[in-house]
Protein backbone atom coordinates (compact mmCIF):
# COMPACT_ATOMS: atom_id res chain seq x y z
CA UNK A 1 0.00 0.00 0.00
CA UNK A 2 1.37 3.25 -1.16
CA UNK A 3 1.24 6.52 0.55
CA UNK A 4 -0.25 8.79 -1.86
CA UNK A 5 0.49 11.40 -1.95
CA UNK A 6 3.91 11.64 -0.38
CA UNK A 7 3.95 11.79 3.57
CA UNK A 8 5.78 15.04 5.07
CA UNK A 9 7.67 14.95 8.26
CA UNK A 10 7.91 16.54 10.69
CA UNK A 11 9.19 16.45 14.62
CA UNK A 12 6.49 15.31 17.64
CA UNK A 13 6.35 17.73 20.29
CA UNK A 14 3.07 16.09 22.09
CA UNK A 15 -0.32 14.31 21.92
CA UNK A 16 -3.45 15.28 23.42
CA UNK A 17 -7.11 15.21 23.73
CA UNK A 18 -6.00 11.41 22.34
CA UNK A 19 -7.13 12.16 18.68
CA UNK A 20 -4.14 15.61 18.37
CA UNK A 21 -0.66 15.72 17.85
CA UNK A 22 1.74 19.29 17.70
CA UNK A 23 4.47 18.59 15.33
CA UNK A 24 7.22 20.62 14.41
CA UNK A 25 7.91 21.75 10.75
CA UNK A 26 11.69 21.53 8.83
CA UNK A 27 10.59 25.23 8.98
CA UNK A 28 10.29 25.56 12.53
CA UNK A 29 6.56 26.67 12.38
CA UNK A 30 4.05 23.80 13.81
CA UNK A 31 1.32 22.61 13.07
CA UNK A 32 -1.66 20.23 14.56
CA UNK A 33 -2.40 17.22 13.01
CA UNK A 34 -4.67 14.28 13.31
CA UNK A 35 -4.23 11.13 15.22
CA UNK A 36 -6.40 8.21 13.81
CA UNK A 37 -5.89 5.70 16.80
CA UNK A 38 -7.49 5.11 19.73
CA UNK A 39 -5.23 3.23 21.53
CA UNK A 40 -2.89 4.12 24.44
CA UNK A 41 0.02 4.23 21.47
CA UNK A 42 2.42 3.18 24.66
CA UNK A 43 5.66 3.29 23.67
CA UNK A 44 4.96 4.68 20.33
CA UNK A 45 5.17 8.38 20.96
CA UNK A 46 8.71 9.40 22.35
CA UNK A 47 8.96 13.21 23.07
CA UNK A 48 10.77 14.84 19.66
CA UNK A 49 10.72 11.77 17.51
CA UNK A 50 10.30 11.94 13.91
CA UNK A 51 7.03 11.90 12.25
CA UNK A 52 5.46 11.69 8.87
CA UNK A 53 1.86 12.13 8.32
CA UNK A 54 -0.20 12.81 5.06
CA UNK A 55 -1.95 15.92 3.64
CA UNK A 56 -5.76 14.95 2.58
CA UNK A 57 -6.46 18.65 0.87
CA UNK A 58 -9.40 19.18 2.14
CA UNK A 59 -9.64 22.49 3.46
CA UNK A 60 -12.86 21.76 4.86
CA UNK A 61 -11.12 19.31 7.38
CA UNK A 62 -10.52 21.46 10.64
CA UNK A 63 -7.21 19.53 10.54
CA UNK A 64 -6.35 18.02 7.17
CA UNK A 65 -3.14 16.31 8.21
CA UNK A 66 -3.26 12.67 9.50
CA UNK A 67 -0.47 11.07 11.76
CA UNK A 68 0.90 8.28 10.15
CA UNK A 69 4.29 6.73 11.16
CA UNK A 70 6.65 7.84 13.74
CA UNK A 71 10.37 6.51 14.31
CA UNK A 72 11.20 4.75 17.44
CA UNK A 73 14.22 3.75 19.32
CA UNK A 74 14.05 -0.21 20.45
CA UNK A 75 15.97 -2.81 21.82
CA UNK A 76 16.01 -5.44 18.72
CA UNK A 77 18.56 -8.54 19.78
CA UNK A 78 21.39 -6.75 21.28
CA UNK A 79 21.24 -3.82 19.31
CA UNK A 80 19.24 -0.42 19.77
CA UNK A 81 17.44 0.18 16.34
CA UNK A 82 15.11 2.91 14.77
CA UNK A 83 12.25 1.10 14.20
CA UNK A 84 9.31 2.61 12.43
CA UNK A 85 5.46 2.21 13.28
CA UNK A 86 2.23 2.95 11.51
CA UNK A 87 0.30 4.29 14.18
CA UNK A 88 -2.87 4.83 11.76
CA UNK A 89 -4.64 1.47 12.94
CA UNK A 90 -7.42 2.34 9.54
CA UNK A 91 -4.53 1.56 7.48
CA UNK A 92 -4.29 -2.02 8.96
CA UNK A 93 -7.43 -3.39 6.83
CA UNK A 94 -5.84 -1.97 3.18
CA UNK A 95 -2.94 -3.49 3.81
CA UNK A 96 -4.01 -7.05 4.80
CA UNK A 97 -6.60 -6.50 1.46
CA UNK A 98 -3.66 -5.55 -0.24
CA UNK A 99 -1.86 -8.68 0.17
CA UNK A 100 -4.91 -11.36 0.44
CA UNK A 101 -5.66 -9.60 -3.84
CA UNK A 102 -1.57 -10.61 -4.27
CA UNK A 103 -2.13 -13.72 -2.80
CA UNK A 104 0.68 -12.89 -0.77
CA UNK A 105 -0.80 -15.29 2.15
CA UNK A 106 -0.89 -19.12 0.95
CA UNK A 107 -4.07 -20.08 3.77
CA UNK A 108 -6.41 -18.02 1.64
CA UNK A 109 -4.95 -18.12 -1.77
CA UNK A 110 -8.23 -20.45 -2.93
CA UNK A 111 -10.69 -17.71 -2.43
CA UNK A 112 -11.65 -15.18 -5.22
CA UNK A 113 -13.72 -12.59 -3.54
CA UNK A 114 -13.04 -10.31 -0.71
CA UNK A 115 -15.69 -8.15 0.53
CA UNK A 116 -15.36 -5.70 3.51
CA UNK A 117 -17.59 -4.09 6.43
CA UNK A 118 -20.32 -6.98 6.15
CA UNK A 119 -22.64 -7.82 9.26
CA UNK A 120 -21.90 -10.81 11.31
CA UNK A 121 -22.75 -12.34 14.17
CA UNK A 122 -25.11 -11.99 17.35
CA UNK A 123 -23.62 -8.73 19.18
CA UNK A 124 -24.33 -6.32 15.58
CA UNK A 125 -21.16 -6.66 14.39
CA UNK A 126 -19.18 -6.06 10.80
CA UNK A 127 -16.35 -8.38 9.83
CA UNK A 128 -13.21 -6.28 8.57
CA UNK A 129 -12.89 -8.90 5.56
CA UNK A 130 -14.96 -11.56 4.57
CA UNK A 131 -13.31 -14.11 2.17
CA UNK A 132 -15.61 -16.09 -0.64
CA UNK A 133 -14.24 -19.32 -2.85
CA UNK A 134 -15.86 -21.81 -4.74
CA UNK A 135 -16.03 -24.99 -2.96
CA UNK A 136 -14.71 -23.35 0.40
CA UNK A 137 -16.16 -22.03 3.53
CA UNK A 138 -16.47 -18.60 4.07
CA UNK A 139 -13.70 -16.95 5.62
CA UNK A 140 -14.22 -14.33 8.23
CA UNK A 141 -11.00 -12.21 8.74
CA UNK A 142 -11.02 -10.05 12.04
CA UNK A 143 -7.53 -7.61 11.61
CA UNK A 144 -5.93 -6.02 14.72
CA UNK A 145 -3.42 -3.81 14.11
CA UNK A 146 0.01 -4.21 16.55
CA UNK A 147 2.41 -1.24 17.31
CA UNK A 148 3.39 -2.21 21.26
CA UNK A 149 7.12 -3.22 21.31
CA UNK A 150 8.55 -4.48 24.30
CA UNK A 151 11.78 -5.77 24.20
CA UNK A 152 14.04 -7.99 22.04
CA UNK A 153 11.51 -7.76 19.26
CA UNK A 154 8.93 -8.66 21.28
CA UNK A 155 5.21 -6.91 20.80
CA UNK A 156 1.87 -7.07 22.26
CA UNK A 157 -1.58 -6.48 21.68
CA UNK A 158 -3.53 -4.80 22.85
CA UNK A 159 -1.88 -1.21 24.11
CA UNK A 160 -5.33 -0.28 26.33
CA UNK A 161 -8.56 -2.38 27.57
CA UNK A 162 -10.63 -3.43 24.37
CA UNK A 163 -13.82 -4.29 25.14
CA UNK A 164 -14.45 -3.95 21.38
CA UNK A 165 -11.82 -6.90 21.04
CA UNK A 166 -13.56 -9.28 23.33
CA UNK A 167 -16.64 -8.74 21.40
CA UNK A 168 -14.95 -9.52 18.04
CA UNK A 169 -13.21 -12.70 19.78
CA UNK A 170 -16.82 -13.94 20.59
CA UNK A 171 -18.57 -13.49 17.51
CA UNK A 172 -15.42 -15.11 15.76
CA UNK A 173 -16.31 -17.85 17.82
CA UNK A 174 -20.07 -17.98 16.70
CA UNK A 175 -18.47 -18.22 13.09
CA UNK A 176 -16.56 -21.27 13.75
CA UNK A 177 -20.26 -22.78 15.65
CA UNK A 178 -21.41 -22.06 12.34
CA UNK A 179 -19.41 -24.23 10.56
CA UNK A 180 -17.23 -21.32 8.39
CA UNK A 181 -13.90 -20.14 9.16
CA UNK A 182 -12.85 -17.54 11.63
CA UNK A 183 -9.49 -15.43 11.35
CA UNK A 184 -7.68 -13.42 14.13
CA UNK A 185 -5.07 -11.70 11.62
CA UNK A 186 -2.63 -9.73 13.84
CA UNK A 187 -0.76 -6.98 11.46
CA UNK A 188 2.34 -5.84 13.02
CA UNK A 189 2.67 -2.46 11.77
CA UNK A 190 5.80 -2.43 13.53
CA UNK A 191 9.33 -3.05 12.18
CA UNK A 192 11.13 -3.48 15.88
CA UNK A 193 8.43 -6.72 16.20
CA UNK A 194 8.96 -10.16 15.22
CA UNK A 195 6.94 -12.07 17.85
CA UNK A 196 3.58 -11.22 19.43
CA UNK A 197 1.58 -12.21 23.02
CA UNK A 198 -1.50 -11.09 24.33
CA UNK A 199 -1.04 -8.20 26.69
CA UNK A 200 -2.22 -9.99 30.04
CA UNK A 201 -0.31 -7.01 32.13
CA UNK A 202 -2.96 -4.56 30.51
CA UNK A 203 -6.57 -6.18 29.60
CA UNK A 204 -6.07 -9.72 30.93
CA UNK A 205 -9.63 -10.21 30.18
CA UNK A 206 -8.74 -10.34 26.39
CA UNK A 207 -5.98 -12.62 27.24
CA UNK A 208 -8.76 -14.99 28.31
CA UNK A 209 -10.87 -14.51 25.59
CA UNK A 210 -8.13 -14.82 22.99
CA UNK A 211 -6.97 -18.31 24.56
CA UNK A 212 -10.31 -19.00 24.94
CA UNK A 213 -11.45 -18.56 21.09
CA UNK A 214 -8.18 -20.69 19.95
CA UNK A 215 -9.59 -23.31 21.69
CA UNK A 216 -12.53 -22.84 20.02
CA UNK A 217 -11.27 -22.69 16.48
CA UNK A 218 -10.30 -19.81 15.36
CA UNK A 219 -7.31 -19.01 13.87
CA UNK A 220 -4.79 -16.90 15.06
CA UNK A 221 -2.48 -15.23 12.57
CA UNK A 222 0.50 -13.07 12.77
CA UNK A 223 2.12 -11.23 9.89
CA UNK A 224 4.20 -8.23 9.61
CA UNK A 225 5.43 -5.13 7.24
CA UNK A 226 7.63 -3.97 5.63
CA UNK A 227 7.55 -0.14 6.23
CA UNK A 228 8.81 2.80 4.19
CA UNK A 229 8.42 6.54 4.00
CA UNK A 230 6.63 5.38 0.80
CA UNK A 231 4.66 2.45 0.92
CA UNK A 232 3.34 -0.69 3.71
CA UNK A 233 3.63 -3.96 2.30
CA UNK A 234 2.37 -6.81 4.29
CA UNK A 235 4.78 -9.90 3.40
CA UNK A 236 6.22 -12.51 6.90
CA UNK A 237 4.86 -14.62 8.84
CA UNK A 238 5.40 -13.95 12.72
CA UNK A 239 4.66 -15.89 15.63
CA UNK A 240 2.37 -15.97 18.31
CA UNK A 241 3.52 -16.15 22.00
CA UNK A 242 0.93 -17.45 24.17
CA UNK A 243 2.60 -17.55 28.14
Amino acid sequence: MRFEPSLQSGILLKRYKRFLADVRLPDGSETIIHCPNTGSMKNCQPEFARVWFSDSGNPKRKFPCTWELVEIPVTYGNELIQALACVNTGRANAVVQEALENKVIPEFAGYQTIRREVKYGEESSRIDLLLSGEDLPDCYIEVKSVTLATDHGGGEFPDAVTTRGQKHLRELEYVVANGQRAVLLFCVQHTGIDRVSPADSIDPVYGEALRHAIAAGVDVMVWGCSITQEEIILNRPLQLVLP
